[in-house]
């Protein structure tokens, strides 16, 4: 099973396949649409602070624990 990280104005999809632990890349047809898998990892090295980078780092880190409010004075 896929889940679309980031889709471009030109077409282009990137996609999460999580039991793979690959990036993949649908290009639209005018770029070729040769289809790419990229292991995540190298997918987030390479692509630096891309949409489709922060994207997919969104879906992956967790949300932020809220600081814990415990030995404060009210």
């Amino acid at each position: 099973m896929s889940e679309e990280i980031y889709r471009s104005s030109n077409g282009d999809r990137w996609l999460l396949i999580r039991e793979r632990h690959v990036v993949r890349h649908e290009p639209n047809l005018a770029s070729g649409g040769r289809v790419t898998e990229v292991p995540i990892e190298e997918f987030l090295a390479r692509t630096g602070s891309s949409p489709q980078n922060e994207a997919l780092r969104d879906i992956l880190e967790p949300p932020a624990a809220e600081p814990s409010s415990a030995g404060e004075d009210h």
